[in-house]
């Protein structure tokens, strides 16, 4: 079975965890409760084959430095779609 790891990032209470839990349960929370760290396993079909999605919910509090600049060239277009699709 293929695995997908994916980090849910973003400042403190925006609604990661939400989201997360929204995605993970299909239940929505509403009452917000900081969040240290959570870590999430959800089966998933990805092209026709059984998955499993690893998520890791974030505190919101984490600061990030590229220090590669490929990694920074990679991030463009995922960055230019997400500005492209909330226009």
């Amino acid at each position: 079975m293929r695995e997908y790891k994916v980090v849910v990032l973003g400042s403190g209470g925006v609604g990661k965890s939400a989201l997360t839990v929204q995605f993970v349960t299909g239940t929505f929370i509403e009452k917000y409760d900081p969040t240290i760290e959570d870590f999430y396993r959800k089966e998933i079909e990805v092209d026709s084959s059984p998955s499993v999605l690893e998520i890791l919910d974030t505190a919101g509090t984490e600061q990030f430095a590229l220090v590669n600049q490929q990694s920074f060239q990679d991030i463009k277009p995922m960055r230019d779609q997400i500005i492209r699709v909330k226009r």
